[in-house]
């Protein structure tokens, strides 16, 4: 694990404009071992993290830009109009954690509604996006320390090397706010997510609290035109990882022979994002041979939805109070502030 104070470095590939900046070396990932073995179980599977690379994200800020895709908009719009209740909720000089470190649209709302904000620490297992994340709000921010950590946000230890800040009343307890937006929780499954905000009640300590974005149940139509867009940006952004396979993995996969198929399962309460093989069919990643029945699937990602009473009970099984919780007038996308139980 490498630690830098001050961000005073001669290396321009190191960290400047920010308060520290700690890498705690986080695994790279391995998209070959990972590719074999998801689709060597019984039912075929792949990480969704592997839908990001340049293009992928690109299509995914499409994505967020279309008519059917609630999420991205509604969250944004109530983030903008909860700021009054939020500072008054949140209290001065909180000290910002993004977990996943995402669009600077969202943290920047978040800390123009903050009373005296101390610090913002960005919190992404991608080192260059997180560099340049944190550097572009510490230079919109200069009046707030900022702080970037490289690690994997699920890890439990992640803030245990971060430097203790100094205060002006010393006997003042710190008052640490985890932020989560844009229902990334909703795309671990349940037990994930209750390790998840485990690990945030202890990592914010006995006075933290926590920001999180939650999408919603609500009519099966709904959710499944959000994953199923008229123009095919979806599609091509779930294709987009079989595209990885053959550039980067050099696998022979005819990606014509699979088509986008999302659903939501009720029974769960999840969308299902799967690629559907529409033929009987062979696909070959180095030396190994993967054989698809038509109509079978590879399952890309999950993405549940809770109700109001179903995330309130989850949290506060984990330690979590609920403090407020917002959603917008359709009912379509929630936002809480939870507070630890003593």
């Amino acid at each position: 694990m490498n630690i830098h104070n001050n961000s005073l470095s001669h290396d321009e590939s190191e960290p400047t404009g920010l308060s520290f900046f700690i890498d705690r070396e986080p695994p790279q990932d391995d998209f070959l071992n990972d590719v074999i073995e998801g689709i060597s179980q019984p039912e075929k599977s792949l990480s969704p993290k592997y839908f990001y690379d340049q293009r992928g994200s690109a299509l995914f800020d499409q994505i967020c830009a279309l008519e059917e895709y609630y999420p991205t908009r509604t969250e944004l719009a109530l983030l903008n109009s909860i700021g009054p209740e939020l500072s008054e909720y949140a209290g001065a000089e909180s000290r910002v954690i993004e977990y996943g470190s995402g669009s600077s649209v969202k943290i920047k709302i978040l800390l123009d509604a903050l009373t005296r904000p101390a610090e913002y620490i960005a919190i992404d297992i991608s080192r260059d996006h997180l560099l340049r994340a944190a550097t572009f709000i510490a230079r919109q921010y200069p009046h707030i320390q900022v702080g970037a950590i490289c690690a994997d946000f699920t890890d439990a230890a992640l803030l245990s090397s971060r430097p203790v800040p100094s205060q002006e009343d010393e006997s003042a307890p710190e008052r640490l706010l985890g932020f989560f937006p844009g229902s990334t929780i909703g795309n671990f499954d349940p037990e994930a997510a209750q390790v998840f905000l485990r690990n945030t009640r202890r990592q914010l300590g006995p006075n933290g609290q926590l920001l999180i974005g939650v999408d919603m149940k609500k009519d099966t139509a709904t959710l499944t035109r959000a994953y199923n867009d008229a123009q095919g940006i979806t599609a091509a952004f779930n294709k987009n990882i079989l595209t990885r396979m053959k550039k980067e993995l050099g696998a022979d996969i005819d990606s014509d022979a699979f088509e986008h198929y999302a659903f939501y399962n009720e029974t769960l309460g999840r969308i299902e994002m799967h690629l559907k093989s529409i033929r009987d069919q062979s696909i070959f990643v180095g030396e190994n041979e993967f054989v698809f029945a038509e109509g079978e699937t590879l399952h890309t990602e999950n993405s549940y939805k809770y109700s109001i009473a179903e995330f309130t009970g989850m949290t506060a099984s984990m330690g979590w109070r609920r403090k407020a919780v917002w959603t917008d007038t359709q009912d379509l996308f929630s936002i809480y502030l939870l507070e630890t139980i003593s």
